[in-house]
This record gives C-alpha cells, sequence and structure tokens, in this order.
C-alpha cells in the first residue's frame, strides 16, 4: 500500500519543481505509448503477411495484412493525413481504404485503430473517435489500446468521468501489460478531476503494487499527493 503523505495545498503543489517534472514526464509518455503498442502489433502483422503468402491465401485478411504493411511506415513517420489517405505515386493503399474494404477482417480491425490514431494526431477527434469505438477484433492488446484512445479522445473533449472509465476499461483488458501503469495512472487522474479520489487512490496503490518499475509510474507521488489536496 501506498504510504499515507502529509497533506498540503495546491498553492504548494504549484510551487513544486519535481512536479513540473513529473507533469512532462506524463505529457511524454502519453503522447509515446502507441509507439510501444504499434511495434509490437507491427511485429503481428509482419507474421500475417509471411504466413498468408506461405499459404497462398487470397483471404481478405491477407489482403488487409499485405497493404497495412505497406502503410506502416508513412504512419510510422508522422505522416498521419498521407497514412489515412494513400499515395498513389508509391501504389500505397490508405488507411481509410484499408478499412473501407477489409474492415470485417482481423487485420481490417487492427487498421481501425491506426486510422483512429491518425485522426487523433492531427486533431480529428470526432473520428478518431469513431473509429476507436468502431475497432471489434480479437486482439486484447488493441482491445485496450483502443479504450485508451477513447479516453484521450474523451479527455481532450473534457468529459473526464467517460475518459476515466475508459482508462480504467483499458487497465482491465489488459491488467499485466507494459501500458497498464499508464492506464491506471490516466483513469486515476480523470477520477481525481470528477472528485472520485478514493477510486484514484485505489488505483495509483494498484500501480505501485503491480508495477513498481514501469517508467509510467514515476509519477505516482504526484497524483497521490493531488488526490489528497483539500
Amino acid at each position: 500500500m501506498l504510504k499515507p503523505r502529509k497533506r498540503i495545498t495546491k498553492k504548494e503543489l504549484k510551487q513544486d519543481k519535481l512536479i513540473t517534472t513529473y507533469v512532462k514526464a506524463t505529457d511524454f509518455f502519453r503522447n509515446n505509448r502507441r509507439l510501444v503498442s504499434y511495434t509490437l502489433t507491427a511485429l503481428v502483422i509482419a507474421v500475417i503477411v509471411i504466413v498468408a503468402y506461405l499459404n497462398n491465401r487470397q483471404s481478405d485478411n491477407a489482403n488487409a495484412a499485405t497493404e497495412l504493411s505497406q502503410v506502416l511506415n508513412l504512419f510510422n513517420g508522422g505522416a498521419y493525413q498521407v497514412a489515412i489517405n494513400g499515395d498513389p505515386t508509391r501504389n500505397i493503399t490508405g488507411l481509410k481504404s484499408i478499412v473501407s474494404k477489409y474492415g470485417s477482417s482481423e487485420t481490417g480491425e487492427q487498421a481501425k485503430v491506426y486510422l483512429a490514431d491518425c485522426y487523433y494526431y492531427i486533431g480529428d477527434y470526432d473520428n478518431a473517435l469513431k473509429y476507436f469505438k468502431d475497432y471489434d477484433g480479437s486482439d486484447k492488446l488493441l482491445e485496450a489500446s483502443a479504450d485508451a484512445g477513447i479516453a484521450e479522445v474523451y479527455e481532450v473533449k473534457r468529459d473526464y468521468e467517460k475518459s476515466a472509465e475508459y482508462y480504467d476499461r483499458a487497465a482491465s483488458r489488459d491488467s499485466k501489460g507494459f501500458l497498464t501503469a499508464q492506464y491506471l495512472i490516466g483513469a486515476a487522474r480523470n477520477y481525481i478531476k470528477i472528485g472520485k479520489k478514493d477510486r484514484a487512490i485505489s488505483l495509483l496503490n494498484r500501480a505501485q503494487k503491480n508495477f513498481p518499475n514501469s517508467p509510467y509510474a514515476m509519477n505516482l507521488d504526484y497524483y497521490v499527493a493531488l488526490a489528497k489536496v483539500d
């Protein structure tokens, strides 16, 4: 359990230089969360492509995997708008087209999350929310990532209650993953904003107990202190 801490005022919190470091760290890890998630997913997609060709299958899933593997460089390079629409000059199909053609396949479902991320990064939050919510695949990692994406959109929209709910759900789907600590802290951060501080502290306790060495857990003390502010 987290040790009881002395209650501090909001003024003292604002003056604490360490908190500034924590906030910057939170922003960094939130912005880079998907790089970790999608590096793993890219490996899975590569395997799907290889298996598809070895078995000479011409299924929607195989075609979607091939097209998705080609657009990943655009996504990873931050060319989000091009990744959405594709690049005809290089014969690269965009994520929007992949989802339209193969959205019901497993790889098409994966493409939805990439597409949602692209919309999120260019500030089109309504479309981001649409495609995050539309994910219906069987990959638990992507289910959690889609829920976390929904949470991020709601946080931007200042709907902190829904944001907390979806971060909480993401942590439940991926209870032992590398990103779970961040999901727990995201949920706690938003529970604090809506006054559910007991729930926030419970999640922070869980994060410290289960993920003491996670880089995402470095700002736990800050949020515990924030939860204890009257």
